[in-house]
Formats: C-alpha cells, sequence, structure tokens
C-alpha cells in the first residue's frame, strides 16, 4: 500500500515521499498489528526545527531517534511523534477507536496494535497531538518535586512552559507564575488561570524554576529568579549550542541547583511504577481540558506541509504549537471537558 510520508531531506528543505507498507495479513487482524488512518499530526517545534536546520549533535544521533524512524541523521530522515488517527483494520477492540501513536507524520500506519493508545472518550483528536508534550511536563514536575503551596516561576510560555504552568497551578495553595518576553503572550496564560510576567517586572524567591525558553538569557533569568536553595528545571535542550551561565556570585551562596528533565528518562522516584503506556495514557487524560486548546495556534494541511516548514520552524515564528491536517479525516470534534 502505498502512502505519503513527510522527509526531512537537507538543511531547511523537506518533501512528501511515497512509501509502501504491508497490507495487515488476516492474523494481524486478530491482535499483533493495526492500520491507522491519520487524521491530524504535531510538530514539536524545538526538536524539529534542530533537524530541519540540520543542528542535532552527532553525539545524539542514536539517542534522538524517533519510535517508527526511517533513514538516519542529519539526513535524509522521516521524523516526528505526534499522530493521532482512527483504527481502520486490526484488533476487534480497536477497530473504529481513535488512538495516539509516537510515529512520524503520515498518511496511514501498519503499527504494532501495543503502540497505540486510544483516547480518553471527550478528548477532541486535534488537541491529542499534545500528548508527547504533556507526558514531557508531566515528568519536569516529577523532577521538580514541586509540592502544595511552592512558589513556582516557569519561564518560557511555549507550549512545554504553557503545559507546565497549567500542571502547577493545580497544586493546591501554589503561588504559579508564567514568564515571557512576549506580552502577547499574556492570553495564553490568561486561558490558562495562570499569572503571567515578563522578565522586567518578575519577582524572584521562588521555590522552583522551569526554564523552558531554550535561551541561555532565560537561564541565567533562572537562576537569578531561584530563591535560597532554590532548584532550577531545565527543559530546554540547546542542541550543540554552548552557553555561559554565571555560576559565580551567589550562585554557591544560595546553594541553587540545576536539574536536567527530559522525557526520555522519567524522574527516578516514579521510574518503577511508571512505564511509557502509563505514562501517555494520564498524559491524554490531562489534555481533557477545553483551555488547552489555546496552546494550538495554527492548522496546516499535509499537502501544504513541506512549504509551510521554513515559517512554522523559523527562530522568531509566531504562535505556539502547529496542527497537521490530514485531507481524509473524519473527525467528529467534541470540546467538553472530560470528567
Amino acid at each position: 500500500m502505498p502512502v505519503r510520508a513527510l522527509y526531512y531531506t537537507g538543511p531547511h528543505r523537506a518533501e512528501l515521499r511515497s512509501v509502501q507498507i504491508p497490507t495487515l495479513t488476516e492474523d494481524d487482524r486478530f491482535g499483533s498489528y493495526a492500520l491507522v488512518r491519520t487524521d491530524f499530526s504535531g510538530i514539536s517545534r524545538g526538536t524539529e526545527r534542530l533537524i530541519f536546520e540540520g543542528q542535532l549533535p552527532e553525539s545524539e544521533w542514536e539517542r534522538m531517534r524517533c519510535p517508527h524512524q526511517d533513514g538516519g541523521f542529519p539526513f535524509p530522515v522521516k521524523y516526528g511523534y505526534a499522530v493521532v488517527g482512527v483504527v481502520e483494520q486490526g484488533p476487534a477492540q480497536l477497530v473504529g477507536r481513535t488512538v495516539f501513536a509516537l510515529h512520524p507524520h503520515q498518511e496511514r500506519l501498519r503499527i504494532p496494535a501495543a503502540d497505540l493508545v486510544p483516547l480518553p472518550e471527550n478528548l477532541p483528536p486535534r488537541r491529542a497531538i499534545l500528548a508527547a508534550n504533556m507526558e514531557t511536563a508531566l515528568n519536569a514536575l516529577w523532577d521538580s518535586g514541586a509540592g502544595a503551596g511552592y512558589k513556582i516561576i516557569v519561564i518560557g510560555a511555549g507550549v512545554i512552559g504553557s503545559l507546565v504552568a497549567a500542571l502547577a497551578v493545580r497544586l493546591p495553595g501554589a503561588d504559579v507564575t508564567l514568564i515571557d518576553i512576549a506580552p502577547e503572550r499574556a492570553s495564553i496564560a490568561a486561558a490558562l488561570s495562570v499569572p503571567f510576567s515578563t522578565p522586567e517586572t518578575a519577582e524572584g524567591g521562588a521555590d522552583i524554576v522551569f526554564h523552558s525558553s531554550a535561551s541561555e538569557a532565560g537561564l541565567r533569568l533562572a537562576l537569578d529568579l531561584a530563591g535560597f536553595e532554590g532548584r532550577v528545571v531545565e527543559m530546554s535542550w540547546f542542541g550543540g549550542k554552548q552557553i555561559a551561565l554565571p555560576l559565580g556570585g551567589a550562585f554557591h551562596s544560595q546553594r541553587l541547583q540545576i536539574i536536567s528533565s527530559q522525557v526520555g528518562n522519567v524522574a527516578p522516584s516514579m521510574r518503577a511504577r511508571w512505564p511509557h503506556r502509563r505514562r501517555l495514557e494520564t498524559a491524554l487524560q490531562l489534555l481533557c481540558d477545553a483551555r488547552l486548546d489555546a496552546l494550538i495556534t495554527e492548522e496546516v494541511g499535509f499537502e501544504d506541509l513541506p512549504h509551510a516548514l521554513p515559517r512554522i520552524l523559523a527562530d522568531d515564528a509566531p504562535g505556539l504549537a502547529t496542527a497537521v491536517r490530514y485531507s481524509n479525516r473524519h473527525v467528529k470534534e467534541n470540546a467538553h471537558v472530560c470528567p
């Protein structure tokens, strides 16, 4: 069966290529594999920008492989990890269900049934493209050790930072502020019921600071805003870029901590009980909040994706998440909040 998939083919170049996926056998239909018709996929601006620009460090080529990737870094490579679609063939309990999969951008998928996570009944497929991002945000909250009543600052009101803030503000008595250099992102914070500030007006003394701006200035600000023995959770990935930090001054006298958090490895305190499927199922449940639709600020057709990527992945691109819409979709949208 020929289908089309997106390939990154060179610095700032991408194209749709035809790939062959095997048809399902009778044995597959009874449990091994499923055929999924894609309705939406999501673009990970941070990671896919590095790949699009050819900036992925060679030391990370193997670690950065995504499930069902084809090709290798730097190019050509089929990459991506947020697909939502409907099971057309496969195990009876999945046929007709809308599912999430970690898979590159592609029209149809022949995929192991075990790799599919059904969506909660009231989660719209379009919002479900944020599942991998929500899993990252959840893991960051675990890594931070944040709890009730904490003063929490999130620097960078992109998708990841906004999701972290949306989770943190649910902690009882937590004092949460979302910070960004772009004043217009105050509307995103307002949609999530999170107080907003620019760096110039931010107040320090935080117990936890999450940094997700992917900038040296943002990480420096995180150190400035952390209180005594405060913890800075670094969520940005700089690829091969080198940055400088002020680790003199008050860094040692304030006993500050900087820790890394990425979803590739789960917080040690949760690792034994939280396999990957449980985390994704929880992330999908956490997305059952209509306010999170504010994080998807653009849709682009799959047909137009190669031409749109230079604009979407530009360093100064406006907006937040981009949903890739597939022309063969027949999606019944449901904006209700899950119970």
